[in-house]
């Protein structure tokens, strides 16, 4: 009998376990050069408190990196400036310790990971073997991906408690189930801190160029306070932030003599969100020439496209509603009666998008627009068509 078999396969298993006793040195060295990690995890938001972090300690002179993913995944350099984040494959949290080893060869002060695992092993993962945080963010806890993290929203507040760190600050916005992330936060030895948006001014608010929501900025703001920044100096540097492509922007289109007001909240795309986002934007633009909801829905997301209309119907009842969508007829009939008075329109998703731009803009003069649902893809394509009518709002 020949060993020549079983002594490769022993040779390879060796090879392979001294590999991985190397990679986990060098990533450890890696972590040991930043000495401020924050790792930023959550249901909405997550995107936009990373560049708020980021810009509030570069603000105050400190060299920090940061990392989003989402819309469109970015580095954040020192400067602030934004690198496209090129794949070549499927995204994988692999990708966090790569860059990991990239930022700590930059000599940072601070780095900003925003958490791209969705799955709860792969939070724990993100968190306790890949970024280990002295500060951990979760923004809030909505029904959001509930196929990998549910089926109930308190699964979703446990899945996400997964980023939670050991022996470090733990910081929330989130409204409905704190006591779950502060029961969690205590086990892990971490401080527990509960951000106030209240503690949030309109005149804070007015100076930012985009529609930012007072929870993100009481979050970042907390985080920017546990890492020695004095609150004035993170605005200053929050209010020069450039936004996410997901952020919520507000544009005036202009066609002709006419004027309408869009707001872009397609980023959000779970219910409560959307409806919390709806609330927030109805109190600051006025709506004179009526409202209107653009919904971009997806044909692989059915459970999700009856959710928004639902909501649409049901809670905003706009005079208007847009949908580009297709076997939607029947839920729109069924949901009717809850806002008899708005029209309906419907755009197949394999008509050109063109068509949607043209509907949009046939409203009439100073309607309120709320764009929601989907924003990658068709509804990017649908975005940079209407920018061609904005003037900044």
């Amino acid at each position: 009998m020949s060993f020549i078999p079983l002594i490769v396969l022993g040779t390879l298993a060796i090879a392979i376990c001294v590999a991985g006793v190397m990679e986990y040195q060098l990533h450890m060295r890696s972590l040991a050069a930043i000495p401020l990690r924050i790792h930023v995890n959550g249901t909405r938001g997550k995107s936009s408190v990373t560049r708020l972090v980021a810009a509030g300690l570069r603000e105050a002179g400190m060299r920090t990196f940061a990392k989003t993913t989402g819309t469109a995944p970015r580095v954040i350099d020192a400067e602030g400036k934004d690198r496209i984040i090129h794949r070549l494959r499927l995204p994988s949290i692999g990708e966090q310790t790569r860059l990991l080893r990239y930022f700590a060869n930059e000599k940072p002060d601070a780095v900003v990971m925003e958490c791209m695992a969705v799955q709860p092993q792969y939070q724990w993962i993100a968190e306790h073997q890949m970024v280990q945080s002295h500060i951990g963010v979760i923004t809030n806890v909505r029904p959001d991906h509930l196929d990998e993290m549910g089926p109930t929203e308190l699964d979703v507040a446990y899945s996400l408690c997964n980023s939670v760190p050991i022996n470090g600050i733990m910081i929330t916005g989130e409204d409905q189930k704190p006591e779950i992330l502060k029961e969690v936060s205590e086990n892990n030895g971490s401080k527990f801190i509960h951000s106030n948006e209240k503690s949030i001014t309109l005149e804070e608010l007015n100076k930012f160029t985009y529609m930012e929501h007072p929870a993100n900025i009481a979050v970042a703001l907390d985080v920017c306070k546990e890492a020695g920044v004095d609150r004035k100096i993170a605005l200053e540097g929050m209010h020069k932030v450039q936004p996410d492509l997901g952020a919520l922007i507000a544009w005036n289109l202009y066609n002709n003599q006419k004027r309408l007001q869009f707001i872009n909240g397609m980023a959000a795309n779970d219910p409560v969100s959307t409806l919390q986002i709806w609330k927030f934007i109805i109190d600051r633009y006025p709506a004179d020439g009526g409202t209107c909801v653009f919904f971009n829905s997806r044909d692989d997301r059915p459970v999700r496209t009856r959710q928004m209309i639902e909501l649409t119907l049901k809670d905003i009842k706009p005079d208007y509603f847009i949908v580009r969508g297709d076997k939607v007829d029947a839920t729109i009939q069924r949901l009717a009666h809850h806002s008899p008075n708005t029209k309906v329109q419907i755009k197949s998703l394999s008509d050109p998008h063109a068509g949607v731009v043209k509907k949009i803009m046939e409203l009439p003069h100073d309607t309120l627009i709320y764009a929601i649902g989907n924003q990658v893809g068709a509804g990017q394509s649908i975005l940079e068509q209407l920018s061609n009518y904005r003037n900044n709002g």
